[in-house]
């Protein structure tokens, strides 16, 4: 055993791990995607809501679990104030919009902290991927939490992962953080389907685009990765405004040029798992 590099022992020691642990599909589901990014506050959780509903317009049933334990977002990004109701130990989803949903935002007060240790989020994930009544899904959306840690690993070596979204703004100090992500997924063997640009600039009055985060970030690092580039999201106050208000914008706004570019990245995911 090489103990003066203790960062390669551990990655052998996760490889092994993660080959040995025999993988699981979430029950009622046909392909689960996650939506990721090792840095926090770069839209994941915008993304996953809007990608969501943009494959069910285009026709597919889909679920949506918010697997951020400490900082859940789907409460308020689809403005879900009730309980799940439930038989026996296993859990039903809560609908809307046609999107069957599950989150432990749904399971505690709004302003509630979730003070856990790693195996209790653990545990939480095991019970959304393998005690939620999900049915007859062709695509279940994860939003990740930020970071690199035990939902991620979780996920990667105990549940059958068809593949994940990386979400990022151009700006170098997100995407220092989303490279150890790519890093981690590629060690631990789940598909990484691309990269999207989001918040990749702002389109002003006068037509002009306004790079505020910087430029090209997002893409260079797909290429650096040999990882597919799936586009670019600019800024817009509508997505927020929308967001907050609980239906976002893919659903409030079908037509928006924003819901739009939504349309075409889940035509592009649609068409990977055809």
């Amino acid at each position: 055993m090489n103990n003066k590099n203790p960062g390669i022992n551990e990655e052998l020691k996760v490889k092994a791990q993660t080959k040995n642990i025999k993988k699981n599909p979430i029950n009622g589901t046909k392909f689960t995607i996650a939506i990721s990014s090792a840095k926090g506050g770069v839209g994941k959780s915008t993304f996953a809501t809007n990608i969501s509903l943009a494959l069910k317009k285009i026709g597919c049933k889909v679920g949506l679990l918010d697997a951020d334990i400490y900082g859940p977002s789907l409460p308020k990004l689809f403005s879900i104030n009730e309980k799940p109701t439930n038989e026996g130990s296993i859990l039903n989803p809560i609908l809307k919009y046609d999107i069957q949903c599950m989150s432990i935002g749904f399971l505690t007060e709004e302003q509630t902290p979730m003070i856990w240790r790693g195996p209790m989020v653990t545990s939480a994930i095991r019970t959304f991927t393998q005690k939620v009544a999900w049915k007859d899904l062709d695509f279940i959306i994860v939003d990740m939490p930020p970071g690199t840690g035990d939902t991620q690993l979780t996920f990667s070596q105990e549940i059958n992962m068809d593949g994940v979204i990386i979400i990022s703004t151009p700006q170098e100090i997100a995407l220092q953080d989303v490279k150890r992500g790519i890093n981690m997924f590629d060690k631990l063997g789940v598909k990484i389907i691309g990269l999207v640009d989001n918040m990749s600039h702002f389109l002003g009055d006068d037509g002009k685009k306004y790079p505020i985060f910087g430029e090209g970030g997002v893409k260079r690092t797909a290429n650096e990765f040999k990882k597919n580039f799936l586009g670019e999201i600019p800024i817009n106050s509508e997505v927020g405004k929308y967001g907050d208000q609980g239906t976002p914008i893919v659903e409030a706004s079908p037509d928006h040029k924003i819901s739009k570019i939504y349309l075409d990245l889940a035509e592009k995911i649609k068409s990977i798992y055809n």
